[in-house]
């Protein structure tokens, strides 16, 4: 993985694929898929630690290069 995500751009990506924004706790923002009924927690900090950023795609059923092209 050579580039970088921020936060922001994985909500950006999350808002595309159905997730709406619940709300938002100081740097964290929550999201939620009705329709499968997940809830992901984004921090939105400049750029997003590998591990972090695998959690939120695994849990979110998405892939790295998923994440490319939503963004």
């Amino acid at each position: 993985m050579s580039r970088t995500f921020s936060g922001k751009e994985v909500v950006k990506a999350l808002r595309r694929t159905g997730y709406v924004v619940d709300h938002q706790h100081g740097s964290h923002i929550f999201l939620h898929n009705l329709d499968l009924n997940i809830s992901l927690v984004v921090p939105l900090h400049k750029e997003l630690k590998k591990g972090t950023l695998h959690a939120i795609l695994k849990r979110a059923g998405l892939t790295i290069e998923d994440l490319k092209e939503l963004v």
